[in-house]
C-alpha cells in the first residue's frame, strides 16, 4: 500500500541545552515499570484490534529506535488504513525537553527512565510508563576493527579518536558510567547529540571508535564492527513508553502502544537487536 509515514529526525522544537546534563544522570540500571506479563507477552499477535481506528499518531522516539519503529509504524498502518503514524526521532533528552515545553505528541518512547522522568515529573504523561524493551552498549569501530580495539582501555590509547554521546542523553550517561567503572579516562574528539550520530562519525572516518547500542551496530548493516565488553551487562538500559497527556489522538496512540507490547511488536524489536523487557 502507499507509504503514509513521514519521518523527521529533527524539528523546530529541538533546543535542549547541554547544561541539562546533570538532570539526566544515568538511571539505566534502575527499574522502570515493567509491563504486566499478559501484556508484554503479547497475547494479541497483530494490530488488527479495531479496523475502524483512525487519526494521526505522533510518536517522539529515541534515535536508536528509528529503524525498528519505522517498521512497526508501517505494520500498524497496514492493519489500520485509517491511521497515519508520524515519527520524530532524536536524543531522548532532547525529545523530553520538547514535550515539556509544549511540543504536540501522542506517545513518547525514551531510551532510559531518566529521560522519561523529565516528562513524568512535569506531569505530561497520561499513565505510568511501561518498559517495552532494553538495550546494551557496545564498542563500535570501523569495519574489521583496524586498530584492534578489544577493551574499554583501548579507547584511551594515544592516537585513537573517540566520539561519545553528550551527557544529556542516555547513551552519554551510560558511556560515562561504564568508563568510570572501568577506571578509563577517554577524551572524545566530539560529543554527539545521539547514538546514531556516533555511528555516522565512524562511518565517515571522523573517529575510530565510539560507545553505541548493540542495536546501532546491528542496524548499521556492517558499516561498523561491534565489540562487546563485560561491564555492558551490568548497565542495561531500560526503554519506557508512555501515552502523553492531552494526546491529540489518544485512542489510536494507545492502540499503537499496545501493538509495541504485543508479540508481533516485540518480534520486530528483538530482530533489530533489542532485548526483551
Amino acid at each position: 500500500m502507499r507509504q503514509k509515514m513521514r519521518l523527521t529526525t529533527k524539528n523546530r522544537w529541538i533546543a535542549a541545552p547541554l547544561a541539562a546534563a546533570a538532570a539526566l544522570a544515568l538511571t539505566s540500571c534502575s527499574s522502570a515499570t515493567s509491563p504486566p506479563a499478559a501484556t508484554a507477552s503479547g497475547a494479541q499477535s497483530s494490530a488488527a484490534s479495531d479496523p475502524a481506528l483512525s487519526g494521526t499518531v505522533t510518536v517522539f522516539a529515541a534515535a536508536s529506535l528509528q529503524k525498528a519503529f519505522t517498521a512497526l509504524g508501517t505494520q500498524f498502518e497496514a492493519a489500520h488504513p485509517g491511521v497515519t503514524v508520524k515519527f520524530s526521532f532524536a536524543g531522548s533528552g532532547t525529545l523530553a525537553s520538547q514535550i515539556t515545553t509544549g511540543a504536540p505528541a501522542d506517545v513518547f518512547a525514551a531510551a532510559s527512565p531518566g529521560a522519561m522522568s523529565t516528562v513524568t515529573t512535569a506531569g505530561d504523561n497520561a499513565a505510568a510508563p511501561i518498559t517495552f524493551t532494553r538495550n546494551e552498549l557496545e564498542i563500535a569501530t570501523a569495519p574489521g576493527n583496524p586498530l584492534n580495539i578489544t577493551t574499554l582501555a583501548d579507547l584511551a590509547k594515544p592516537g585513537v579518536k573517540v566520539s561519545l554521546c553528550a551527557a544529556t542523553e542516555p547513551c552519554g550517561a551510560a558511556s560515562t558510567a561504564v568508563l568510570q567503572q572501568a577506571g578509563v579516562k577517554v577524551t572524545p574528539v566530539t560529543l554527539e547529540p545521539e547514538d546514531t550520530a556516533d555511528v555516522t562519525a565512524i562511518e565517515s572516518g571522523q573517529v575510530d571508535a565510539s560507545l553505541v547500542y548493540h542495536s546501532d551496530v546491528l542496524g548499521s548493516g556492517g558499516k561498523v564492527t561491534g565489540i562487546p565488553f563485560a561491564l555492558a551487562a551490568s548497565n542495561i538500559l531500560n526503554y519506557p513508553i508512555v501515552l502523553l497527556k492531552n494526546a491529540p489522538d489518544a485512542t489510536a496512540a494507545q492502540a499503537f502502544i499496545t501493538y509495541i507490547l504485543s508479540s508481533a511488536g516485540q518480534s520486530v524489536l528483538t530482530t533489530a537487536g533489542f532485548m526483551a523487557p
